[in-house]
């Protein structure tokens, strides 16, 4: 497919999106809100709020969802998750998560402010060229009612526009050919991914997987003895954020070029500010 927009216009978008979308899993109101509903454990809190949208799924729904985390440690949590707290009351609490966090990382001034409001009428806008079909999690999303608040209707719209580029940047890993340790260890690879120790300590896995993940892209060319990209490795990599930009085109074509770059321009100053109010640990991205 052909696209009318400038060349990874829609990726340049989906990056300053996703983490608008994913401040409020590393915020402190999340482990607030959740412990009030009953869900103490970080990870089952986690595994609760992105999960609810699906409804009282199982373990087996949530690991092929999400795709990088262990199967064991989901089912550590999911589905007795449930049982604690139900979807619907879990999706309320995540609501209440993102508008405390994004008062919090924004302040009350750009909160109320038509920079957000016109974010969020066009960021909605993008969403409605999404599709459900193949997109478990952007279709679960997709259901929810929109909430009225523009910060949390942005919000609400960059969580669907961050699911439908995830669920199809999964069908793309697959057709490459990664298990989950591969992808996370080739992303990290790119120093722009979770680092070893983040990915290893919050998706379940022990450094001896990582260790065999990293010597089976080694015998594929990929890394090098220091576990760095080779050029066959970047040029994979880059192929992989290609096919994943053709699967999700389809928002940022509806939007529009002038849309694209006035969204993209509205949320960098959103995300500016937001870094800058310390919305992720420091350490959490990178090859080491």
């Amino acid at each position: 497919m052909t696209s009318s927009l400038p060349e990874r216009a829609g990726r340049r978008c989906h990056s300053l999106l996703n983490p608008f979308h994913s401040a409020h899993y590393f915020s402190p109101d999340l482990g607030r809100e959740l412990a009030a509903v009953g869900v103490e454990d970080p990870r089952a809190a986690y595994f609760a709020v992105r999960a609810a949208a699906l409804g009282g799924v199982g373990a087996g729904a949530v690991t092929a969802t999400f795709f990088n985390f262990r199967h064991e440690l989901v089912a550590a949590h999911v589905p007795a998750v449930w049982e604690t707290a139900s979807p619907s009351v879990v999706l309320a609490a995540r609501e209440r998560v993102a508008d405390a966090t994004l008062r919090r990382l924004l302040g009350e001034e750009l909160i109320a402010s038509s920079e957000v409001a016109e974010a969020a009428e066009l960021a909605l806008r993008a969403t409605e060229a999404c599709s459900r079909t193949a997109r478990p999690l952007y279709a679960a999303h997709a259901d929810l009612p929109l909430p009225e608040r523009p910060h949390l209707a942005l919000w609400h719209a960059t969580t669907l526009l961050r699911e439908h580029r995830g669920d199809g940047h999964l069908a793309v890993l697959l057709d490459a050919g990664l298990d989950p340790v591969e992808a996370l260890a080739s992303h990290s690879a790119t120093g722009k991914g979770m680092s070893p120790k983040w990915a290893v300590g919050t998706r379940g896995w022990t450094m001896d997987e990582w260790d065999a993940a990293t010597a089976r892209l080694r015998a594929r060319g990929l890394l090098d003895a220091e576990d760095e990209l080779t050029e066959a490795g970047v040029a994979f990599r880059r192929e992989i954020e290609t096919a994943t930009d053709r699967l999700d085109l389809a928002p940022y074509e509806h939007l529009g070029a002038a849309g694209v770059e006035r969204l993209t321009e509205l949320m960098t100053g959103l995300v500016t500010t937001m870094l800058g109010a310390g919305a992720f640990p420091a350490g959490m991205i990178g090859k080491r």
